[in-house]
């Protein structure tokens, strides 16, 4: 027997999971498809609540957050194992998976654990590890299905040795060295993260830099805190080959150079999960990584009825984002009002030390020929930097001359992802310079970098005249204008 709904959602996910709860709360019928055995699709179970978890356990074991204070030699354990890193994360995703599921039945959202696959453009089959198979006919459909590791047929992945992003996390003991293979923002992660459990480790990218996207001036204060602890960093470089030797790997690069580690974590970008959906069958396509393309206003895709959020349509690939995308089309797929996201959005990078951005950086600016003024704040300059014992990190704010408008924040070092949305609120509700001068901090807080970066800026820009003060100006030379003609 065939079941019907007003909208299936295939993948739990945060696009998927903010997608079937609005079309709940819109009293629509919603089934949600998960191939998973829990709920939470890959930001729970081993993308964003994971990877963060393990930054925040290994930071606190490690007692990298006092190293500024009572040296390099500090632990607040001395043997730190696999088995720690995973008891935690164990009991936050239990936490986070209990929450999803008490969520969804608080609204009335079906749910069924399998592999879906489309039949037709409103029917899905649902495949179960037990083999049973049931159909769920939708008017609607969401396609929230996220994204894999991107796994070359070439890379001898075998879980212990040679790695991807997903299976770092089941690790059965910590290596003495890693080499990271792409600076991606999942790589870059993961690479500081076993760094601040003093893992030697090196980062092979064949482009000459890494994070492209990010302010180079905070890129290149983060490289600089890499080095200066030890990472290497091989940039344009490409590995060719990485194979096996006993417990060891052997990453050999194109230009003939080796690295040596205990552990090879393959990190070069991610792939739409869309091989099983047969896609065909409901009149859809994805591109050569698995993604689909949608109308990015609706996130409709070229069959009417069907929309594709998250992960699965490319950048941003957030999950902030993709919950958006979901509410987003889960009302424009019933036709109910659905105002879109703001222009900007803060982009977080997990990494230590942490990055956070909004806005133009300083290179965008710049190619759009607009005067501005920048100022920067120094952690360490702020009282709560001394008694954090910072010894880096930084904020970096950008203004119109002409405006005095903010147009981008960037920042660097301890807690930039918390400290961001300060600037995500003045710059989406079109403030400016004057907020963060005229405006009191609490004292002391890292956030007090916001007015320390604004008055940087303001004493190096123009000094404006009052508003009062122009208009009389202007008022002056046109009288006196008119009394030169009348004379003349």
């Amino acid at each position: 027997m065939t079941q019907q709904f007003d909208l299936i959602v295939i993948g739990s996910g945060p696009a998927g999971r903010r997608a079937a709860v609005q079309a709940a709360k819109l009293k629509k019928s919603v089934l949600v498809i998960e191939k998973g055995r829990r709920v939470g699709g890959v930001c729970v179970h081993t993308g964003t609540i994971p990877s963060k978890t393990l930054r925040e356990t290994v930071l606190n074991l490690s007692g990298w957050r006092e190293r500024g204070f009572y040296g390099a030699g500090h632990r607040n354990k001395e043997n730190i194992t696999a088995a720690d890193l995973r008891q935690r994360l164990h009991i936050t995703l239990n936490h986070e998976v209990e929450v999803l599921e008490h969520q969804f039945a608080r609204n009335g959202v079906a749910c069924l654990t399998g592999q879906a696959r489309f039949l037709d453009p409103h029917t899905v089959e649902i495949t179960n590890d037990s083999g049973d198979v049931r159909h769920a006919r939708g008017e609607k459909i969401i396609v929230a299905v996220g994204t894999a590791p991107y796994r070359p047929e070439h890379i001898p992945f075998d879980g212990e040795t040679i790695v991807d992003a997903d299976e770092i996390l089941d690790l059965k003991k910590l290596p003495h060295s890693l080499a990271v293979i792409g600076a991606s923002v999942i790589g870059v992660e993961y690479a500081t993260i076993f760094s601040a459990l003093d893992v030697k480790v090196t980062i092979v990218e064949p482009n000459h830099g890494m994070l492209g996207f990010i302010d180079a001036e905070l890129i290149e204060e983060f490289t600089h805190d890499l080095r200066d602890r030890g990472v290497s960093l091989r940039f344009r470089s490409k590995a060719e080959t990485i194979e096996c030797a006993g417990s060891r790997c052997v990453v050999r690069l194109e230009d003939r150079r080796q690295i040596t580690a205990d552990m090879a974590l393959f990190a070069a970008g991610r792939v739409g999960a869309t091989a099983a959906l047969n896609l065909s069958a409901a009149g859809l396509a994805a591109d050569v990584r698995g993604r689909i393309s949608v109308d990015k206003m609706t996130f409709a895709t070229g069959v009417s009825h069907i929309f594709a959020v998250g992960d699965v349509i490319g950048f941003p690939s957030l999950a902030s984002t993709s919950m958006e995308q979901g509410r987003i089309a889960a009302c424009r797929a019933f036709d109910e009002p659905a105002p879109a996201a703001p222009e900007f959005f803060p982009y977080g990078i997990y990494s230590v030390p942490e990055m956070s951005t909004i806005g133009m950086t300083e290179e965008q600016v710049r190619e759009n020929g607009l005067a501005y003024e920048v100022g920067v704040a120094r952690f360490r300059e702020t009282s709560r930097g001394h008694i954090m014992g910072l010894r880096s990190g930084f904020m970096k704010m950008i203004f119109s001359l002409d405006s005095r408008k903010l147009l981008g924040v960037h920042i660097v070092g301890e807690g930039a992802t918390e400290l961001i949305h300060i600037g995500q609120a003045v710059l989406n509700l079109g403030g400016g310079l004057d907020y963060f001068v005229e405006n009191t901090f609490n004292y002391p807080t890292l956030a007090e970098a916001y007015k320390i970066a604004a008055l940087d800026a303001f004493n190096r820009m123009p000094v404006r005249e009052p508003v009062g003060v122009r208009e009389l100006r202007d008022l002056a030379e046109r009288a006196g204008a008119r009394i030169a003609k009348a004379v003349g």
